[in-house]
């Protein structure tokens, strides 16, 4: 019975197992059918409410479209417009001024017209007129007796004549008041420049003396058979001269340098005792290095006297050789050295280059150191010396112009002039021989003789001035201008001379009467 109960027990759980599942299944069922009908209702609503809002915003995006393309529409439809109006009123200017045109066009043809009419009339009475002056001038000849010619000449004959004197009568005013002004200044600047630099002045002539111990050694310096002797001329270029004066020497020979070599070789032979011609060539040799070296000191020594530096040593060299060299008697180097202080002091009294002034001056005779070797005048040997060695363009034409070569475009070129000018005219500074002083002086009075009117002349002031007495009946003191320029002119083209010479020209007229 128990069993029975227990049997009952397990099917009855069973049913009620079998009937719970098959209640929960459609229990389940049911939810998920209610699930899925309010998911598919919530899709269609979605979709509906997409559909409505995109039907919305398509109706917005093309009522915006319309409104754009309305307003574009009438921004071009403005735009036309203006352009039309634009258009039509350049149209408007365009017609106005083709009519303007016209008009001118026309006024310019009538005025042609009327001028083509007027150079008719003019030819016309041109012609009529040339006509009248024929007439004229026929009846003038005839009445006057000239031709056409004689009296053009005769009327330009009386107009050259008061030009002429008019002329001689403003040069005269202005030169007279130019030289008021110049002369005073440069009466000052000279004064000044001379004073500030003074100089001592050695004459210097082409032959050098040296002095023996004894007469015997005359003989020794002949050599036998005049070995010695030939020697030293042929290693020096300088003619020895021994005759009968006591105890002395003389070097001859136009090469400055040369002639010291040789003396300098000749006292260290006298010095040394040994004369023969291999001991002759060693002390040549000697005197050649040394005479070199004191080139190259009395170089510097002029550049450090100057205040001149950096310039080149071959220049610096050629300086030296000037202590070598003379014109006139006058030291080169040493008057370089004087130009250079000269052309300074005149440039730093009226406000030019000093340096450039200095520079120049010192180099201004540069050419003469070599002149003797080289072709050519020394200023443009010269020239050619610093356009090698790169000198400055301002002192290469400062150089060049000191003699009038080439026409002056700076002060410092005047200054240089004016300088050497100034070292040259000092007294005592140069000297010529007799003969060349006096053929001057008579060329100076040949000249002033040579012109018409002239009765006396008279060279003084040793040269440097020429008095010219005239006739005062043949010239007059117009004609006194016009006869110093031709003078000086003649005599610049015609001497070569230091510095200047004055030409005065004098016109003395005496009226004598007697009170009885």
């Amino acid at each position: 019975m128990a069993e029975a109960l227990g049997y009952g027990m397990y099917i009855l759980f069973a049913i009620l197992v079998i009937a719970a599942f098959v209640v929960g299944y459609f229990v389940r069922k049911n939810v998920a059918e209610g699930k899925l009908n309010a998911a598919e209702e919530t899709a269609k609503k979605i979709v509906e409410d997409a559909l409505k809002d995109a039907e919305t915003q398509k109706k917005e995006l093309l009522f915006n479209a319309k409104e754009e393309v309305h307003n574009l529409r009438q921004e071009v439809d403005k735009e036309n417009r203006d352009r039309r109006n634009e258009l039509q009123r350049l149209e408007r200017r365009i017609i106005q001024r083709e009519e303007n045109v016209d008009k001118r066009n026309e006024l310019i043809q009538k005025k042609e017209d009327s001028l083509q009419a007027k150079l008719n009339e003019v030819s016309v009475k041109e012609n009529q007129i040339n006509e009248l002056i024929e007439k004229e001038m026929q009846e003038l000849e005839r009445i006057s007796g000239f031709t056409t010619d004689e009296a053009k000449d005769i009327l330009l004959n009386d107009v050259e004549k008061k030009i002429r004197r008019e002329s001689a009568l403003m040069i005269k005013r202005i030169e007279s008041e130019a030289k008021e002004e110049a002369d005073k200044r440069a009466r000052d600047v000279l004064s000044t420049a001379i004073q500030r630099c003074a100089a001592d002045h050695v004459a210097e002539t082409t032959v050098s003396v040296v002095h023996l111990p004894n007469d015997e050694m005359k003989g020794r310096i002949i050599g036998r058979e005049g070995r010695n002797i030939r020697t030293l001329e042929t290693l020096t270029g300088i003619d020895l001269i021994i005759d009968d004066t006591p105890e002395a020497v003389i070097l001859s020979g136009f090469d400055p340098i040369r002639r010291e070599v040789a003396r300098v070789a000749l006292e260290k032979l006298i010095i040394d005792g040994r004369i023969h011609p291999a001991r002759i060539e060693e002390m040549v040799e000697k005197a050649k290095k040394e005479v070199d070296t004191r080139i190259r000191e009395d170089g510097e020594a002029a550049c450090f006297e100057t205040g001149i530096h950096t310039l080149h040593p071959e220049i610096v060299r050629l300086l030296g050789r000037l202590r070598f060299r003379t014109s006139y008697g006058q030291n080169v180097l040493k008057h370089s050295i004087e130009v250079s202080h000269l052309a300074g002091i005149m440039a730093e009294e009226i406000g030019a280059n000093v340096k450039i002034a200095k520079r120049a001056g010192l180099l201004h005779d540069i050419g003469k150191a070599v002149d003797h070797e080289v072709e050519g005048p020394h200023v443009t040997i010269g020239v050619d010396i610093l356009k090698k060695h790169k000198e400055s363009p301002q002192v290469i034409h400062a150089v060049e112009a000191h003699h009038g070569d080439v026409e002056m475009n700076s002060v410092e070129a005047v200054l240089v002039q004016a300088a050497d000018a100034v070292s040259a005219a000092r007294p005592g500074a140069r000297r010529e021989t007799l003969e060349s002083y006096i053929k001057r002086l008579e060329k100076l009075e040949e000249i002033a003789n040579s012109f018409e009117g002239v009765e006396k002349t008279f060279a003084v002031q040793a040269g440097r001035e020429v008095r010219i007495m005239v006739k005062p009946d043949q010239i007059d003191d117009v004609e006194m201008i016009h006869m110093a320029k031709d003078i000086a002119d003649r005599i610049e083209n015609e001497l070569d001379y230091p510095g200047q010479i004055k030409v005065n020209v004098i016109r003395e007229t005496r009226t004598i009467e007697y009170a009885k």
